[in-house]
């Protein structure tokens, strides 16, 4: 089992997205003016700066974890057979309370029973 990651990969990529968010909330050059009048536009532009930077945070943190990927499928959870092999790689989107986020999914499936799982953590 290993991470799909490193930390400091995570963390520049992390870096990045939140520099760039960053800018569209307060721009580093004085020239440019801020946006927005009242603390309502400001609730917005901070809540805008979230759907950014947080589903990145949650797809770097996942891609982090020791078990994200495996190299052994293990045994089939359905019939317990060891007559299992890894199938494919997806990264479907899925809505989390911060908003989309793609994570790597591992699938396997049992040559005894034909089942088919995720033996990946996810």
């Amino acid at each position: 089992m290993s991470a799909l990651t490193t930390r400091e990969d995570a963390r520049g990529r992390l870096r990045k997205v939140f520099e760039v968010a960053l800018d569209h909330l307060i721009p580093s050059d004085e020239s440019v003016p801020l946006k927005g009048t009242r603390f309502a536009d400001f609730e917005d532009q901070v809540e805008a700066l979230g759907r950014e930077v947080l589903p990145v945070a949650l797809e770097e943190r996942a891609a982090l974890e020791r078990n994200a990927e495996v190299s052994n499928p293990g045994y089939c959870p359905f019939c317990g057979a060891a007559r299992v092999y890894l199938k494919k790689v997806t990264q479907p989107e899925s809505l989390s309370p911060q908003g989309e986020v793609v994570i790597r999914k591992q699938h396997a499936r049992c040559r005894t029973c034909g089942g088919s799982f995720s033996p990946s953590g996810s």
